[in-house]
């Protein structure tokens, strides 16, 4: 796509084109904002299959904004529904706990059952928003290049790229990542710490259905997910997989060759979807948490992880970022609808008080649920056993749950309750 005819100057320049800084790209585009999207990356390496082998949980709400921007009808059939969540206790001796928490979509209807969410593979999930992208007047795709140098003053951000380019803006966002240059050169600081765990992320093939079922085992050194996807194109039924171990574990086990690796692996998983084997090559991702102690600076904002990385216990990492974008964008057109500066320190402050609390509350949340789960400490066992079956037999209680599971709690932006802001 050749740049813009008004030289270099956009409204909004966005840094990193994973899958928060390429939504946020097109969100911001579509809705009348002249977005510049940069990655050090060619954007077409960044959907391979060799890229990333992980799958993204897209929750209920945020589908309803992949629907309201249009890309959903891309994805839909590559999406397989998740309808049922079962969440159950293991320990050492490889016993699971008979008290168990179960929920079901259909508790938290309120008309029609929606499924609570949607498992799509991070690499169909980057090529529709690619596609899009691509498609989209008001967004130019910079990559392959790098921003080197960033100087922001009250009336503009100036960005100077390795390839000489020299490119203007009203605001400039970090979608970077947790582990991004920008928020630390504009001196954000952030709590961060490691959880000593690694995910060893794969593909598994089972015998029979999963029937859109999502399995959360906790195990003594982490949670062991089983995520539901679409049959292959040869029919075979297919699960995502995050398997979390201590990272010294999880190092051996990386190691092992594929006969000793496959049969850890079916030990873990079990037997209740038949013979189950991995399928693939095996991606291992270092686990910790980061939470800036701001999102905004003068003309730049922190979204998605460059604001908050957060344990994968929940899956709901991706769809925090979601609700970041939704809320930014519709705090970026209200300023741009009344002639106010889309960068004014006011207008990033209403995003900031905007998304502090759901980000901190679920922050908090993966944070205790990790560090209360993965330990095969007796009496802690035993509480948390007590926990599963007590809210399991609570209906309200297991709606409450549910919801929130779909993004249904707080204030939400128009763009995640499906409308155009």
């Amino acid at each position: 796509m050749p740049p813009f005819l008004d030289s270099d100057r956009v409204d909004l320049a966005v840094i990193g084109a994973g899958l928060n800084g390429s939504l946020l790209a097109f969100a911001a585009g579509q809705a009348g904002l002249r977005t510049a999207l940069v990655d050090r990356l060619p954007l077409a390496s960044l959907t391979e299959a060799a890229f990333d082998g992980r799958t993204t949980a897209i929750a209920y709400t945020s589908q309803r904004l992949f629907k309201a921007i249009g890309i959903w009808d891309e994805l839909e059939g590559r999406a397989e529904p998740i309808l049922d969540i079962r969440i159950s206790d293991t320990g050492h001796d490889g016993r699971t706990s008979p008290l168990f928490l179960h929920f079901d979509h259909r508790e938290a209807a309120e008309g029609d059952a929606e499924p609570m969410g949607w498992i799509v593979e991070n690499r169909v999930l980057r090529a529709a928003l690619l596609r899009q992208l691509q498609t989209c007047p008001a967004v130019e795709l910079v990559a392959p290049d790098e921003a080197l140098d960033t100087r922001r003053d009250a009336h503009k951000v100036e960005i100077a790229l390795k390839s000489g380019r020299l490119l203007a803006a009203r605001l400039v966002a970090s979608a970077e990542g947790r582990f991004g240059t920008m928020r630390e050169d504009a001196g954000i600081g952030a709590r961060a710490w490691s959880y000593g765990q690694i995910a060893i992320v794969l593909l598994a093939h089972h015998e029979r259905p999963h029937r859109g079922v999502a399995q959360e085992k906790f195990l003594p050194g982490g949670p062991f997910a089983i995520l539901p996807m679409r049959d292959g194109e040869a029919g075979e039924h297919r699960s995502s997989i995050v398997w979390t171990e201590r990272a010294s574990i999880a190092r051996r086990l990386l190691e092992l060759d594929a006969p000793r690796f496959n049969a850890e692996f079916a030990r873990r998983f079990g037997d209740f979807l038949g013979h189950v084997e991995p399928a693939g090559p095996r991606w291992s991702y270092p686990l910790g948490l980061v939470h800036a102690e701001r999102y905004v600076d003068e003309r730049m904002v922190l979204v998605g992880d460059a604001a908050h990385g957060i344990h994968p216990i929940a899956g709901q990492g991706y769809n925090l970022g979601v609700r970041d974008i939704a809320a930014l964008v519709e705090v970026l057109i209200d300023a741009k609808r009344l002639g106010l500066d889309i960068g004014a320190a006011d207008t990033l402050e209403r995003y900031a008080r905007w998304r502090r609390t759901d980000n901190f509350t679920m922050v908090a949340a993966t944070d205790l649920l990790n560090r209360l789960f993965s330990n095969d400490i007796e009496p802690l066992r035993l509480v948390r056993d007590a926990g599963l079956a007590t809210v399991n037999r609570i209906p309200s209680l297991r709606k409450f749950f549910v919801r929130h599971a779909m993004g249904l709690g707080g204030d939400l932006p128009k763009l995640i309750r499906g409308e155009r802001p």
